[in-house]
Formats: C-alpha cells, sequence, structure tokens
C-alpha cells in the first residue's frame, strides 16, 4: 500500500475526473494478468470516502485492439443498463497525458474469487444463470458493433498454427477437425460473449455473486464458445462433476441448439495447450490440469466419434 503523494499520476487522474476529491492512498490489486489493476480511497467534498479501481490494459492485449479502453468502457456502460453485475464505469482518460495509454476508473467491488466453495451446486447455478443472462444480449437486439467477432478469433488461431504440434493432446487432431469445418454453421443466434467467463473472473460476497470483472476479452458470436472454456476452466477449478451440473444448468436457463458444443470444446481446449507450460504453476497443479485437459478433449473426441 502507498500514500497518495507517491504516484503523482494517479492524482493527476483523479482531478479530471473529479477535481474536488482528494487521493488519500492506492494499492495494487493482485490477480490481474491482461491487465494492471490499482485500487484508490478517494475522499468526497461532503467527507465521504469510496474505492475506485483504475484498469490498465497490458500490451498484448493493445497489440490486438489500442483503443481496449474505449471499447470495455462503452461495454461496461451497456451492461450497467441491463443490469447486470459489472463495475460501473467512471472515467475514461484517452488522452495520453498522465499514462501512456488510455486507462479507464471503474466501481471498485468487495469480493473475492471463491476457490473452496461450501454448497457448490449454488455456486455453479449462480455462474450458469448469469452467463445465461449475458447471452440474452443479442447482436439482433443490441448494438455490439464495437466488439470483434469470435468467428475471426477462431480462424486465426486456426491459421497460426505452431511449427510443432503437442501429441499428448492430439493437437494435431484437433486442428484438422476445426480446419475441416470453419465456420461452423450458425445453429443459435449470435450474442454477447465474456470470453473468458471462469471463477477468477468473478468476486463473491458471503456465498452471493457480486461482480464479474474482466471484460477485455469480450466478443459476438455463438453463445456455446463461451459455455465450453467455462466447462474447461470449472472442471480445473472444481472438477467434473461440477462442469456437468454447471452445464445442465446453463442449458435448462439457456435452451440452445448443442450439436457443436464438442467442437467449441475443442476450440477451448486449444488454446491453452501451448500456454499451460509458462502459467508458472507448480508441478502437482500442472500435473492435475493437464490430465483434465487430456479428459476434456477425449471427451468431446468420444462424442464426436459416436456421431460418425
Amino acid at each position: 500500500m502507498t500514500t497518495a503523494n507517491e504516484d503523482p499520476k494517479f492524482e493527476q487522474l483523479l482531478r479530471r475526473m473529479e477535481p474536488h476529491s482528494k487521493l488519500r492512498r492506492i494499492w495494487p490489486l493482485a490477480g490481474g494478468v491482461s491487465a494492471q489493476v490499482t485500487a484508490l480511497e478517494i475522499e468526497q467534498p461532503d467527507g465521504q470516502t469510496r474505492k475506485l479501481a483504475v484498469r490498465q490494459h497490458g500490451p498484448a492485449d493493445l497489440a490486438h485492439n489500442p483503443h481496449l479502453a474505449a471499447v470495455e468502457f462503452k461495454l461496461l456502460q451497456l451492461l450497467q443498463a441491463h443490469h447486470l453485475p459489472v463495475p460501473a464505469p467512471y472515467y475514461l482518460d484517452s488522452s495520453g497525458q498522465i499514462f501512456p495509454t488510455s486507462v479507464i476508473i471503474v466501481e471498485y467491488i468487495e469480493g473475492t474469487p471463491e476457490d473452496a466453495p461450501v454448497h457448490l451446486p449454488d455456486l455453479t447455478r449462480q455462474l450458469a444463470t448469469q452467463l445465461a443472462r449475458i447471452h440474452t444480449l443479442s447482436a439482433a437486439a443490441v448494438d455490439l458493433s464495437f466488439l470483434p467477432q469470435q468467428e475471426n478469433r477462431v480462424a486465426q488461431i486456426l491459421r497460426d498454427r505452431p511449427a510443432a504440434l503437442d501429441a499428448t493432446f492430439d493437437e494435431g487432431r484437433i486442428r484438422a477437425i476445426l480446419d475441416s469445418l470453419w465456420p461452423l454453421p450458425a445453429r443459435n443466434q449470435a450474442v454477447l460473449l465474456h470470453g473468458d467467463f471462469w471463477p477468477g473472473n468473478i468476486l463473491w460476497q458471503t456465498g452471493r455473486l457480486a461482480a464479474i470483472i474482466d471484460w477485455e476479452d469480450a466478443a459476438v458470436g455463438d453463445p456455446l464458445a463461451d459455455l465450453a472454456n467455462s466447462r474447461l476452466e470449472f472442471l480445473w477449478a472444481y472438477g467434473r462433476a461440477a462442469m456437468r451440473q454447471f452445464t445442465r444448468q446453463y442449458q435448462a436457463l439457456a435452451p440452445l441448439d448443442v450439436s457443436h458444443l464438442p467442437y467449441w470444446d475443442l476450440y477451448a481446449a486449444l488454446r491453452p495447450i501451448t500456454k499451460i507450460a509458462t502459467w508458472g504453476l507448480d508441478s502437482p497443479t500442472e500435473k492435475r490440469m493437464r490430465a483434465g485437459l487430456k479428459w476434456f478433449i477425449s471427451q468431446a473426441l468420444n462424442i464426436l466419434s459416436k456421431g460418425d
């Protein structure tokens, strides 16, 4: 934790947003990977204090979209208008005069990720409910034109074929299957996708879901893309039974054509194949996650083989 005068940039930023408020303290928020997040405690003219969070996107994300801060700010405004549990967006600074890249100031929400839930069925129910709510925002009904298309993201990953494929995870077979079918015929309407809906991006307060955070991977596409990614993440976090339960709960709330789910499972599995070794995991955790990923791939391939 640092005092305000140890980093005058945040003082300057606050003056732009609320000229008459005072910055009392700042501290980094742990857990961010793609963005640097800093908490601010401010004192308002009436003497009341409140907390804010400053989000600065990292170079990898900005390389894909240098206007990401503006996109996320606009998306949070949209989500707030539809009463989804997200941090309220307060201020966008794209001047480049304080920080070298654009930053946004959002609501600071008290809460922590839930690593060891006491009642897992209730946790998966809440997560399924919120993912289904996100997917009610369809491209046909809401202007999502400022977001990227998921279909294009998948095509890019399939084009970026590594020189050596990982036979441990049947990467060659996965790519061959997806290459032969992409783009998949549309069987569900295109909707808003969170893009990275996993337990680490959910804040909880005393067993209740408080906020869904980190929207920098948001896109427009088949809701099964989000569902598949979440299935893998919940498998890693909570096990096979929880993954299946979450899937059933989501499907009960969002009746979809799920015939393409195994293909989206394979795509979800393709993404971490080349990255899992770079995540800095301890040996037992990496071994467990590798085993889970292999099982996740095999279950998708088994379903597809039965349909041949």
